[in-house]
């Protein structure tokens, strides 16, 4: 793990260069002095390291897995003896950039920051205090307890729920000011002024030197801390900009509590509660009016919400629910979602053993665990569904299928609140994360376990089934798959075949040749500089001359991260029309309509994809011509098709050359040449110093 931090940290740009650290469930979120210094390509190169991705002002998330807190520890530790300080618990205010977004997007960017890092800390405790919750239920449907409302024992079990969700608008509070660079104490102890008078027993208003003034009760009030502290730090960061340094420490402490207080009191918290109870309302208006669509839409829209970190305001809504209405019932069709997530994992589980794939079946048991033990979905998500896209189509299958199923269950099953309120859904008045260990936590909790084994059943046989990777058709023939719609025509290109040439294949060759007729134009003369050699074992070749390039260095998230298969880049040398020739002998047997890309399957069941820029699928053609059609037999080195350099770069995409070994992993091994080309992290764009010319041996593959 020191080892695995230190990496990081130095691919960072170093120590002082992290002004931010904190964690969630599964990723670092970190942010940046300067985020030129940083490496992304060697972030993601640090074994351990799942993925990691940019975000607007200098922030990055890098992707670990359950494994964060123990590296997260080790970095805050390696960059307290940097600056020479004792670690903290998290780092803020180092070279501070207090200037505010200049755009609509830049604002939103960092309000959704904002409310996701005043929520992440608490992950760990809202899950623990959730699986109690849910144990305390489940003791007493049993009948361990004969009523778990009036027993004193049960009443101290669910104190450890109760007193979190109390005090969590003083957490949010802490961890907001964190946020904004202000003295986090300061934060807290606002907001626990804000919630002692109801905690004291005092009246729905209170007089004060004259006044009448409501007392209203923030416990579990999301809103009110976000929006206090959001004042705070304006008052905060103003105050220290007009007091003296040598008074700062007394006078900006005092001026802040007694300015925010008073007008948390007055404007701040009924503007807090009136959003909360709003937003509920809403809600719950569309849960009474519309079950059907609202049982699918939140299963269905949580797969891009999750992404994105645009989920986060939905938890503060369900905790706002708990808090006015006294139940919630959003988290019901969310846990839909997340077994549709965990299902689709377990596909995936299945096909890793299948293939026997040790490494993604290391991943997918742990991302499985960490989902139905912890109801943790990030680990799947960015470990293995946004790498291998194509599985969306069978995830939100699964979501569309247990929401359905919630919604008639619901509909003809109803839950009845101790009220006497039928609420046609799904309900509970505990903030859960779904998981196996929360199921009781749910009223009409058969409709709620029936709708998630729904939808992790429907996911996983589909993801089983149809792969997650390829899909192939009755008969061997390829179908295409639909990892993205940019990359519609590439999908099929995925699932073409790559060869190795072994010296026996000479006469086979003059026989593919004799095949292919007209069509192949063997040898031609404007592949220049030819050393196909047809006694090179295990051989791929290079397709184009150029420059060798680092899978990892490659601008697409699918290329990068291997999904592809092992391979290589090639940037082109010229600037101009080039030749892209076979770097296999085998069988055409998939080349886009486009012809951006094409692949072949050698007579030994290698596939190779060969992909001409990146995006170029989106110029429909325009820079391609096709010399050899789709079924065609070809020897390595004959001309497939032409591409014109310039136009690719002219519509603004890049024109490397991506030659990869589609089913690697049914391989022995596929090495790219030369050796170490993927542990060479020394320089930002981790190309290889090396220049090759068309038809020299660039993969090596054994079976």
């Amino acid at each position: 793990m020191s080892q695995m931090a230190g990496q990081i940290v130095e691919a960072l740009g170093g120590a002082d260069n992290i002004r931010e650290l904190t964690h969630c469930a599964t990723r670092l979120h970190v942010t940046l002095v300067d985020e030129s210094k940083a490496d992304l390509a060697r972030i993601e190169a640090v074994r351990g390291v799942l993925g990691a991705f940019p975000r607007a002002g200098g922030r990055y998330q890098v992707i670990i897995g359950g494994a964060v807190g123990s590296v997260y520890e080790r970095m805050m530790s390696l960059i307290a003896a940097a600056a020479g300080t004792i670690p903290q618990a998290s780092i803020v205010g180092r070279a501070v950039n207090l200037h505010a977004p200049q755009t609509a997007r830049a604002w939103a960017n960092a309000v959704l920051d904002y409310v996701s890092d005043a929520f992440r800390p608490l992950l760990g405790v809202l899950l623990g205090a959730s699986i109690v919750i849910a144990l305390a239920n489940v003791i007493v449907s049993l009948g361990f307890s004969p009523d778990g409302n009036v027993a004193d024992g049960w009443r101290v079990l669910e104190a450890i729920w109760e007193g979190m969700f109390v005090m969590l608008p003083i957490m949010i509070a802490v961890n907001a000011s964190h946020k904004l660079n202000v003295d986090p104490w300061l934060g807290g102890a606002i907001m626990a002024a804000l919630l002692a008078p109801r905690l004291g027993g005092l009246g729905a208003s209170i007089n004060v030197f004259g006044m009448s003034m409501p007392v209203y009760d923030y416990g579990g009030n999301v809103f009110v801390p976000l929006l206090m502290v959001a004042v705070l730090a304006v008052v905060y960061h103003g105050l220290k900009r007009v007091i003296p340094g040598s008074i700062q420490l007394v006078f900006v402490p005092f001026f802040s509590l007694v300015a925010v207080y008073v007008l948390s009191v007055l404007c701040i918290g009924p503007m807090g509660v009136w959003i909360g109870d709003g937003l509920g309302e809403i809600t719950s208006w569309m849960n009474t009016r519309v079950p059907f669509l609202f049982a699918l839409c939140i299963p269905l829209l949580y797969p891009f919400l999750v992404p994105l970190g645009l989920h986060w305001p939905l938890n503060a809504l369900m905790l706002m629910n708990i808090e006015t209405l006294g139940y919630d019932f959003v988290q019901g069709p969310m846990g839909v979602w997340n077994f549709a997530c965990f299902g689709a994992t377990a596909g995936v589980l299945v096909l890793a053993v299948r293939d026997k794939d040790s490494a993604m079946r290391q991943m997918s048991l742990s991302a499985l665990l960490a989902g139905l033990l912890g109801g943790i979905s990030e680990l799947s998500l960015y470990g293995i569904h946004l790498q291998h896209r194509r599985i969306y189509r069978w995830l939100l299958s699964g979501c569309a299928a247990g929401g359905l199923t919630s919604a008639v269950l619901s509909w003809l099953f109803p839950s009845v609140l101790a009220s006497g309120q039928v609420i046609r859904g799904v309900t509970t008045t505990a903030f859960a994360f779904s998981s196996l260990l929360t199921i009781p936590v749910f009223n009409r909790t058969w409709v709620y376990a029936i709708s998630i084994a729904v939808a992790f059943a429907v996911a996983m046989t589909l993801t089983v089934a149809f792969d997650y990777r390829l899909s192939q058709g009755e008969g061997g023939q390829t179908v295409r798959s639909e990892r993205s719609e940019r990359s519609e025509q590439s999908e099929q290109s995925e699932q073409c075949e790559q060869s190795k040439v072994e010296p026996e294949r000479d006469s086979a060759r003059t026989d593919r040749a004799d095949q292919a007729g007209h069509m192949s134009q063997t040898r031609q003369s404007d592949c220049p500089d030819r050393l196909w050699n047809p006694d090179a074992p295990h051989a791929v070749f290079a397709p184009v001359s150029g420059e060798l390039v680092d899978l990892a260095a490659i601008d697409d998230p699918v290329f990068a991260s291997k999904a592809l298969g092992e391979g290589v880049g090639l940037m082109p040398e010229t600037q101009e029309s080039m030749a892209v020739c076979a770097p296999v002998s085998g069988t055409l047997k998939t080349v886009a309509k486009t012809g951006h890309a094409f692949g072949i399957k050698t007579d030994d069941g290698v596939e190779v994809l060969v992909h001409i820029g990146l995006d170029t699928a989106d110029m429909s053609g325009e820079g391609f011509a096709l010399q050899k059609r789709k079924g065609d037999v070809v020897s390595a080195g004959d001309v497939i098709l032409h591409a014109d350099c310039a136009a690719i770069r002219h519509a603004g995409h890049s024109a490397v050359v991506v030659v990869t070994v589609v089913n690697t992993a049914a391989m022995a091994s596929v090495t790219p040449l030369p050796a170490g080309i993927a542990d060479r992290p020394d320089s930002a764009e981790r190309r290889i110093s090396r220049t090759v010319t068309a038809g020299t041996p660039i993969i090596d593959v054994e079976r």
